[in-house]
């Protein structure tokens, strides 16, 4: 079975490294879980994985996910608008479409802006 290690794929990621001094991957995670609770990082991988198939999934059906504790996974709709084409110079009607977001909890937000680790 492979597994993929990253989020995302960040395009320079030497300049997100220089502005947030920190980044932390997926590896970086399930290493994390894996010494905390002393479970094999095979099996923390597998529970990660897992969840984020059952998120994209339920997503993907037009479900939200709520957390709670930790915050909601949610699709927000956005209406079909006219756009411009700049090369072109034409107008291009960009159709109503579904995007998924994440909206932390209120303790969540509380910490990050604060700063507490």
């Amino acid at each position: 079975m492979k597994f993929f290690l990253y989020f995302c794929k960040l395009k320079n990621i030497n300049n997100h490294i220089k502005k947030n001094n920190t980044i932390m991957t997926k590896a970086e995670i399930v290493n994390e879980i894996s010494i905390k609770t002393g479970i094999e990082r095979v099996a923390v991988m597998a529970v990660i994985e897992e969840f984020m198939s059952t998120v994209k999934d339920n997503m993907a059906e037009g479900n939200e996910v709520f957390l709670r504790g930790f915050g909601s996974f949610i699709i927000k709709h956005r209406a079909e608008k006219t756009g411009r084409n700049i090369t072109k110079n034409t107008a291009v009607v960009v159709p109503a479409h579904n995007i998924p977001a994440f909206k932390p909890c209120k303790e969540f937000m509380a910490m990050v802006k604060e700063g507490v680790k």
